[in-house]
């Protein structure tokens, strides 16, 4: 094993969190710093794509903000994320799914997988 997986394993964060994928619309409730006080803001969105693994994993969600896409990437590992809760999976065929930045309206929808 080398060092580098020696020292992940021993500094690991153990954050539990819902199984999730691209497609999912996912809302993360995650801390802010303002100050001497610390509130919970949640960022509600679809989950672009998930990269990395271990300490370096991250996901990244997009939300529309007006008439803007806003994309935010989240590190898994990070001690500011709250908790992750997952509102609805979404059926797509990709594990990255950046065509829907190109696509607005009724053509931006991804469809529900029901369980």
């Amino acid at each position: 094993m080398d060092l580098m997986k020696v020292v992940e394993k021993e500094y690991a964060v153990k954050s539990e969190f819902p199984k999730f994928k691209a497609g999912d619309t996912v809302t993360v409730h995650y801390k802010i710093k303002e100050g001497n006080k610390e509130r919970i803001q949640q960022y509600r969105g679809v989950v672009m794509q998930r990269s990395g693994t271990g300490m370096t994993a991250t996901f990244t969600v997009r939300k529309m903000s007006g008439n803007i896409g806003v994309e935010r990437i989240f590190p898994v590992s990070s001690p500011f994320i709250d908790k992750v809760e997952v509102n609805k999976y979404g059926k797509v065929r990709r594990a990255k799914i950046f065509y829907l930045r190109n696509l607005t309206g009724k053509k931006a929808r991804i469809r529900e997988k029901i369980y």
